[in-house]
């Protein structure tokens, strides 16, 4: 059995996937291939997965490492699963260059990786890489499930579906947290364990629909109180996701700071009230960024612990995916897969975040039917954008770039279309520039 992990260089993620891997009785004899473009992440990565394996795996995997787009296919060739992990551009100079340009149009951003004029370069300049992984899966390893957890997730994962021959899933961390976190943060502590949910929507603004306690008894109730009554108090980390629960009636998958920028309602030029009254950190990705660079000698110590690399199970989907797939034993996860009607209010191209079977079949999706009409306009906001993003990848067409960015929720309610024009423009000539092109025309 073989693994190949892209973009090894993200180190503690690559951590926890391959780590929760060797965890498995399955998976103890696996062959590990670690690809990255950089070499000195490559190695930091290598050090820390040979560490893991000798820690707490007896040595029993066989971990190698591929350098470079001229590897790559040796990387991949006869891999039964990819899991991708790749930051195309990284903090610099892309991060840096999709948060600097729109601030001189007055358009300010929280995360800027999934939706927005951020989430829009990121998702093309993605795809350009992507479509060279996937005719070299096509052609090394044409059976392999790829695991893709690389944002913007319904942009990579939407066009690696629609796109290729490959067989894609997109996964992410917030739908296994969800409610847990919700109610946790509301003092309902005691109704965490056995709880019954459904969660459905698209991907960072997936909605918890239904949620239940262990006797079958409606929970949202109580919870629309409580969090109308904590967001009157005190400033919280959730602010934005209470608001949604007050306005329309549920809460979401992805995280306050996420979801202030997926719509037109919280972040505004001009309307500093709204960025305090909802706690919104604006520019909060790249303070992120720099502090994990500055500390991350210290961190990669800390981890190494000489040579010692300890690992507890995660709750990263990947690991009980594979091992579903290998033995058949049933597992569920929320899945990011094409539409094709099981959300019946929102396009059938669009990749959406719904429970999924996991066996040695495949991954099978739940039908889920209409969503509340409120959230479907809201998931169709973001949508749109998504498809838009995808074709302009696809085609090299520029057009679309625009139309993508005039469709997302946020630049469209802050620019006008001639402002948007130019800021796409001078944002494709950055990256250009920088060596990380975002079209192929």
């Amino acid at each position: 059995m073989k693994i190949t992990f892209m973009g090894a260089g993200s180190t503690v993620f690559a951590k926890n996937v391959l780590g929760d891997t060797l965890l498995s009785d399955v998976f103890h004899e696996v062959d590990i291939a670690l690809y990255d473009i950089d070499e000195a992440r490559l190695e930091e990565s290598y050090i820390l997965i040979d560490a893991m394996n000798k820690t707490i795996n007896e040595s029993r995997a066989t971990v190698s490492k591929y350098l470079g787009v001229e590897n790559r296919k040796d990387a991949l060739r006869g891999a039964h699963f990819v899991i991708n992990a790749i930051q195309v551009g990284l903090y610099e100079p892309c991060t840096v260059i999709d948060f600097e340009i729109p601030k001189k149009y007055g358009l300010q951003q929280t995360i800027a990786d999934t939706l927005g004029i951020g989430g829009v370069m990121r998702g093309l300049r993605t795809i350009q890489v992507l479509k060279g992984f996937a005719r070299d899966m096509e052609e090394v390893c044409p059976d392999a499930w790829f695991l893709n957890y690389t944002n913007p997730m319904a942009i990579i994962t939407g066009y690696m579906q629609r796109f290729t021959k490959v067989k894609t899933i997109g996964l992410c961390h917030s739908v296994q947290v969800c409610s847990e976190v919700l109610l946790k943060s509301l003092g309902m502590e005691d109704k965490v364990e056995g709880r019954i949910e459904t969660i459905a929507g698209i991907n960072h603004m997936g909605w918890l629909l239904d949620i239940r306690d262990k006797d079958g008894n409606d929970l949202y109730p109580e919870i629309r109180r409580r969090a109308k009554e904590k967001n009157a108090g005190e400033k919280h980390w959730d602010m934005v996701r209470y608001d949604y629960i007050d306005k329309l009636g549920y809460y979401c998958t992805e995280s306050s700071e996420h979801n202030a920028e997926y719509n037109p309602f919280y972040i505004k030029r001009g309307r500093e009230d709204l960025i305090e009254k909802f706690n919104i950190p604006l520019d909060e990705y790249p303070r992120r960024c720099v502090y994990q660079i500055a500390n991350w000698a210290k961190q990669k110590e800390e981890i190494l612990n000489g040579g010692k690399v300890e690992h507890s199970r995660s709750r990263e989907y990947a690991s009980y995916i594979m091992e579903a797939i290998v033995t058949g034993t049933p597992y569920k996860i929320g899945g990011n897969v094409l539409n094709n009607g099981l959300i019946t209010n929102l396009p059938a191209e669009a990749c959406v975040e719904v429970p999924c079977l996991v066996d040695n079949a495949g991954i099978h999706p739940t039908y889920i039917g209409a969503l509340p009409t409120q959230l479907a306009a809201m998931n169709s906001a973001n949508v749109f954008c998504q498809l838009l993003t995808i074709e302009a990848a696809v085609t090299g067409d520029r057009q679309k770039v625009y139309q993508a960015a005039m469709m997302d929720p946020h630049t469209g309610a802050e620019l006008s279309t001639d402002e948007i024009v130019a800021m796409c423009d001078e944002l494709l000539e950055a990256h250009e520039k920088a060596g990380y092109p975002c079209l192929h025309e």
